[in-house]
């Protein structure tokens, strides 16, 4: 269980309803909160909210004025839109992930991509400073400096992996860790020099990529035996350096095996997924340019 047992610190601060949603007295309750509500964040897979009833239309004929906010990994629309995925795999599909390659041979798998994580980062903790620090004046509060500090913001953003090192989990020699000693989250080589992400960490999603691969001689119940995990790294790393990256992202991508080859920037372009949502734009592929995200759609 990632982050162990006890509190969860990311409920800090927040007053929690737990609501089945699947019953129409549950649905009901939750549009009596969205009618008193400035905004709404969710981010659940794209079409569950609307199967249960609790979409942008429904939601809009209660409060015509919410901010309707969808958080996802690959977005509203595109060829991945409905696949699994975890943080690995969506900087690697952004090309940014290629950017951290070293150029020492001995460390050629890809590490923290660079300007990502801080510059940006605290670009957008200042951007939410902001919007909030309006939010506060409108409704009759002072005006407030937003001291939006890097430092801070990255600190802040590193909250869920605090609590997993509270957890033993990370920052230890003790004790191995789900996202730096397992096989099923990490960075593997392929035949043609490319790399591949897996982020399998959740049960049914490990338990189908075994299956894909034809590893059906691991127990998938056994995922987190860490005395398994050597050796079954080992047997991954000669499976994916057997075949070139498109293999592999044949046989991976777009199921919920939670995977994605590592792109470079230029091939990130080109990719289906990001080419269907626009997500790179720019006069020639030299001078790339992002989307703006997120993205603003009507509520319906």
């Amino acid at each position: 269980q990632l982050g162990g047992p006890g509190e969860n610190p990311l409920h800090r601060g927040k007053t929690r309803l737990e609501i089945d949603l699947k019953q129409p007295a549950g649905r009901a309750l939750a549009l009596a909160q969205v009618t008193g509500a400035d905004a709404l964040i969710e981010g659940n897979r794209p079409g569950v909210m609307e199967r249960l009833g609790l979409g942008p239309d429904a939601c809009a004929a209660v409060q015509p004025r919410l901010v309707y906010g969808r958080m996802t990994g690959w977005g509203q629309s595109g060829p991945l839109a409905h696949a699994a995925g975890h943080d690995l795999n969506y900087v690697a599909l952004s090309g940014m992930l290629s950017l951290a390659a070293r150029r020492d041979a001995t460390q050629p798998a890809p590490q923290v991509p660079p300007t990502v994580l801080g510059d940006a980062g605290g670009a957008l903790g200042l951007a939410l400073g902001i919007v909030s620090g309006v939010i506060a004046a409108r409704q009759g509060g002072p005006g407030c400096v937003v001291d939006a500090a890097i430092v801070d913001v990255v600190a802040m953003l590193g909250n869920l992996a605090l609590w997993l090192r509270g957890a033993g989990q990370l920052d230890t020699a003790q004790a191995t860790s789900v996202f730096h000693d397992s096989p099923f989250y990490e960075v593997y080589r392929c035949a043609d020099g490319g790399h591949i992400t897996l982020g399998a960490l959740e049960a049914p999603f490990y338990a189908l990529l075994l299956q894909r691969l034809g590893l059906h001689d691991i127990d998938p119940a056994q995922q987190h035996d860490t005395a398994t995990w050597p050796v079954l790294r080992a047997r991954l790393t000669l499976l994916f350096h057997s075949q070139p990256r498109d293999h592999w992202c044949a046989l991976l991508e777009g199921s919920d095996a939670c995977f994605a080859p590592v792109l470079s920037v230029a091939e990130a372009a080109q990719h289906p997924h990001n080419r269907a949502r626009q997500t790179f734009g720019g006069s020639d592929p030299q001078h790339l340019q992002a989307a703006m995200a997120p993205r603003f759609l009507p509520l319906r």
